[in-house]
């Protein structure tokens, strides 16, 4: 082998090597889904075999009582719940954290880093810290059991994680463009509409993502301050494990469910998520 085809080997090689150690890792987090998906299944009974049966028979009673049709308890409220109070909060979270990183980036007010501290700093107090003061005011304001309630929650919840996000994706837009903007007549209006909101979608993509993402698997706040009418879908998850046991085969199947819009957002956007998530990441 001459001395110039041996680095390329040893390239190869060591390309070959982290490519199974990707294939691994990927495996490793792809597995547990695969067997949830697989219970879900599966009967009760099979499901409950130590070891599980892989051969076992497939049928689809776990959804069919995750949706009611032995017990007559719909999902559709819980998940509708889910659904208002994560879109609702993520949209609102855009409004607020994207002027707010135009301040901190492209028109920079005086002491940014210390505002953006302040935003960081609402997250190191532990949630559970937060759940007796938030609860009493919810009382002292018939806020209970109210899906507006989890909006305003989640919105106050993710806005400093998204306001960090869009602050380091706008600072990445050019200043000649802003200025070239401003010269031809632009007003803030039409710079956000033509020029900030279209450069950065990948990283609005991501942000909005990330913060549906955490609303949606949200359960600390939702199991306290929900009762019936607003009940979340993860709240809904964990009333299938009862007094009289732990069904497995239809908890994996109410899993599932309760995962795909989740799985469904982030295939949808995974191009814009790594985009985005990526941007500024090299200066």
């Amino acid at each position: 082998m001459s001395a110039v085809a041996a680095p390329e080997v040893r390239r190869r090689r060591s390309a070959s090597l982290w490519g199974l150690v990707a294939w691994a890792a990927a495996l490793l987090f792809v597995l547990p889904i695969a067997w949830m998906v697989l219970t879900s299944l599966h009967s009760e009974t099979d499901a409950a075999t130590n070891p599980p049966s892989l051969g076992a028979g497939l049928t689809l009673d776990g959804y069919r009582e995750f949706f009611g049709a032995a017990t007559g308890a719909s999902p559709w409220p819980a998940l509708v719940n889910s659904a208002t109070a994560s879109v609702v909060s993520t949209l609102l979270v855009l409004a607020l954290a994207i002027p707010a990183a135009y301040a901190l980036s492209i028109r920079p007010v005086r002491k940014w880093s210390d505002v953006l501290f302040f935003f960081l700093s609402t997250k190191m107090l532990p949630a559970v810290a937060g759940l007796l003061p938030v609860y009493l005011v919810a009382q002292n304001l018939g806020l209970l059991d109210n899906v507006w309630l989890m909006v305003l929650l989640y919105t106050s919840m993710n806005l400093p994680i998204a306001v960090w996000m869009m602050r380091s994706f706008l600072a990445e837009i050019p200043v000649a463009i802003l200025e070239a903007a401003a010269i031809d007549g632009a007003g803030l209006p039409a710079v956000f509409r033509r020029i900030i909101i279209p450069v950065s979608a990948p990283g609005i993509a991501a942000t909005s993502l990330i913060c549906f993402i955490f609303s949606w698997n949200e359960m600390l706040f939702a199991r306290v301050l929900t009762g019936v009418r607003s009940v979340t879908a993860p709240v809904f998850l964990t009333s299938f494990v009862t007094s009289q046991g732990l069904f497995l085969a239809k908890v994996c199947a109410a899993a599932v469910v309760v995962s795909l819009p989740v799985l469904v957002a982030g295939f949808a956007a995974q191009d814009r998520l790594v985009q985005g998530l990526s941007l500024g990441a090299v200066k």
